[in-house]
């Protein structure tokens, strides 16, 4: 009897120990919430960056700006990457998380598009002009639209302008605000659409050739990795935000995307 409870004991001490060494390895992966393109195309490429590192990176593609932000707030998942500030900081308001910037890594100028005509000028009167709906992308619509003086608004330098904010419309535009990913499959319906860079690249636009409007390189549009208070600082964490600032990051940005995606550091 004595020598089976020993054998049992030493059997539930080496059991812990696996169970021990199992979670360890857990803890080397990082989940990361991404839109498909190009924040999980750039993240594909910082994963062999990371395996050598010992992290595993686990990308979780969402089509949506709201499930990512939501997911790591519920820590469910570690980090997102796909968003400006003023998004972050409209969702903080709105959900009140308290997710926070990590690090910046590129800029998707944003665009205005038309199947319908070649320029800008030939957008006629009372024009149909399709636009985000969540705050922080509908301001930036409307303040490019702005820029390039077919609107005035009532205050030129407010980021979450909305089209109530609009008091001159020499062209009378119409104003139809819809969820982001929805855009692309307006411009066969509508005679302009404002359109986030990532999914304007999925829905397989170029950014430099089709867009009538584009932010410039200027832009303070940033894309930032984004996480919670608790893990930001996780050298893991860390390790990642140096990966996507690395030179051979910039170095794929500008390769890949030509000019359609900026690399902000």
């Amino acid at each position: 009897m004595k020598k089976l409870l020993a054998f049992l004991a030493a059997t539930l001490l080496l059991a812990g120990c696996s169970s021990h060494g199992s979670s360890g390895s857990d803890s080397q992966t990082l989940t990361v919430a991404a839109t498909a393109v190009p924040h999980a195309e750039i993240l594909k490429q910082v994963k062999p960056i990371l395996a050598k590192e010992g992290i595993n990176l686990d990308i979780k593609v969402f089509a949506d700006y709201v499930q990512p932000n939501t997911q790591v707030a519920e820590k469910n998942i570690d980090l997102n990457y796909f968003q400006t500030k003023p998004y972050l900081d409209s969702f903080n308001r709105e959900h009140k998380t308290d997710l926070v910037i990590v690090t910046g890594v590129h800029i998707e100028p944003f665009g205005a598009y038309s199947h319908k005509y070649k320029s800008i000028d030939q957008l006629p009167n009372g024009a149909t002009v399709t636009l985000p709906n969540d705050p922080a992308n509908q301001g930036r619509a409307l303040l490019l639209l702005a820029k390039n003086g077919l609107i005035t608004l009532k205050d030129p330098s407010n980021e979450l302008s909305t089209p109530k904010d609009v008091v001159g419309n020499p062209k009378n535009l119409v104003f139809k605000p819809l969820e982001a990913a929805m855009l692309p499959r307006t411009l066969d319906e509508v005679d302009l659409a404002l359109i986030n860079t990532n999914y304007a690249l999925s829905a397989g636009l170029n950014p430099t050739k089709d867009a009538l409007l584009i932010e410039d390189k200027n832009s303070p549009y940033v894309n930032y990795l984004v996480g919670r208070p608790d893990n930001q600082n996780d050298p893991r964490v860390q390790k990642l935000a140096q990966a996507l600032t690395s030179p051979e990051i910039k170095a794929f940005i500008e390769d890949k995307y030509k000019g359609a995606v900026l690399p902000a550091f």
